[in-house]
């Protein structure tokens, strides 16, 4: 069976400032190796740079996609036939649900530099998880890319 192409797919890639701060760990490990010379400061800065970019690129290289008939979130692959009712939610709820709201049986894909979500219901009997709870850029888009693949289905 030959899949189609993704109607939805999204990496919560890290902000900007992370390379900043990826630059800046580099800096500090030149400063640390001054003493030892040129040579070793230049490598503490690139050694340093590379493994804090390799740090953030590794993070942010997590994906949300809808493929077929699944949802396929970070290692997660859900059939969309065992998802109910999604809720979009803005900054200010997806933090509700991030922290007191949240159930300990929930799926959580959050990036909190990500301030929207969308939440989206369990409905398998067999799945003890009530909810999915994915931080996305376009939490509109997925919720209509699990409807369309709903239908589909």
């Amino acid at each position: 069976m030959q899949l189609s192409a993704a109607p939805y797919e999204e990496r919560l890639t890290a902000p900007r400032s992370w390379w900043l701060i990826s630059f800046m760990v580099g800096l500090a490990f030149a400063i640390v190796l001054l003493p030892f010379g040129t040579l070793p400061m230049l490598g503490g800065l690139a050694g340093g740079t590379a493994v804090a970019a390799v740090a953030a690129s590794s993070y942010g290289a997590i994906r949300i996609r809808v493929v077929g008939d699944s949802l396929i979130a970070g290692e997660a692959k859900i059939p969309v036939t065992a998802l109910g009712g999604s809720e979009v939610m803005d900054a200010e709820e997806a933090r509700a649900w991030r922290t007191y709201k949240a159930d300990t049986r929930a799926f959580l894909l959050l990036r909190a530099y990500i301030p929207t979500a969308l939440r989206v219901e369990v409905t398998d009997p067999e799945d003890p998880t009530p909810y999915l709870y994915l931080s996305t850029r376009e939490p509109e888009r997925l919720a209509e890319a699990i409807e369309a693949a709903k239908a589909a289905g």
